[in-house]
């Protein structure tokens, strides 16, 4: 069994002009459940050492709290180099442990300006529905190509309550009601975690869904005002998880009838992403 974690950054619903947060990415690790034991085992040292063994009491890492200027929460107040080291090796643990990411992200101007004009179970100007459906789609082929025609995966989803009658919907309709060749067949079943703070991979998703969204706000032209060593930051936690991304491109769903094809051609129109040669802009 594969576990897929799916968590979002940037989701400011229906406020798609959000000028503190432009990008909306959705997505995060897929973990075998061979490899759960030792991710948390690995996850836990690296905590353990950053707080010289004395990890505060109900610890939870939240990116916003480790990477804001100053610091939040535990972190409030320790020194920037610190905890940016600590995010990439905690970043880390995708390579060690051989995880893949999974995600999509969306520059919500775009979905504000272009319409999407496919009648569809969900509502495409809102990026969290689009990227999950899409997500699905992404999914289901990365079981069926990469993990083998006996592989099933299990999506795990952070706790998201104003989304739940989206999700159900858009399940529904990719099991049962959207035509044949697109319904899911690789994913058997979708869940919440009991408890983030008992869950490394929720918390390691949020980091990467983070850091991603950050990077990419920057390769899309809203951050040209910060530094250059914060641009280099997220450059570096994006080439980390850039490494361990399956399939660069985008797994859209085959052909379908009008409303399926002017998805496809909406999402790679509304679609964040970086530059060709974005390696070159930064020191890595």
């Amino acid at each position: 069994m594969h576990f897929f974690y799916i968590d979002e950054s940037g989701d400011t619903g229906r406020d798609l002009l959000n000028a503190e947060q432009p990008i909306m990415v959705l997505g995060g690790l897929s973990v075998s459940d061979e490899k759960w034991n030792n991710t948390q085992i690995e996850f836990d040292r690296i905590i353990n050492n950053y707080f010289n063994g004395q990890i505060p009491n109900d610890f939870e890492l939240h990116c916003t709290e480790l990477l804001s200027p100053n610091g939040g929460g535990p972190f409030a107040g320790q020194p920037m180099a610190n905890r940016t080291q600590l995010a990439k090796d905690l970043l880390n643990i995708l390579t060690t442990q051989s995880h893949n990411v999974h995600y999509i992200a969306f520059d919500k101007p775009k979905v504000n300006n272009i319409p999407c004009g496919a009648r569809l179970c969900f509502n495409p100007s809102r990026p969290y529905e689009l990227g999950f459906d899409y997500l699905i789609t992404y999914i289901n082929w990365f079981i069926r190509n990469r993990l083998g025609s006996t592989a099933r995966g299990l999506i795990i989803l952070d706790e998201k309550r104003d989304q739940y009658d989206n999700i159900e919907r858009i399940l529904n309709d990719r099991r049962f009601l959207t035509v044949q060749a697109h319904r899911v067949k690789r994913i058997v079943e979708f869940g919440y975690p009991i408890d983030s703070k008992k869950n490394p991979m929720i918390q390691l998703s949020d980091l990467v869904i983070y850091c991603t969204r950050k990077f990419l706000e920057v390769e899309n032209g809203y951050r040209d005002a910060w530094n250059q060593a914060a641009k280099d930051f997220y450059a570096q936690c994006y080439n980390i998880i850039d490494s361990r991304i399956a399939k660069k491109s985008l797994e859209l769903r085959g052909e379908g009838n009008r409303d399926i094809r002017r998805l496809n051609e909406y999402i790679s129109e509304v679609r964040a992403t970086h530059r060709t040669q974005w390696k070159r802009h930064y020191t890595l």
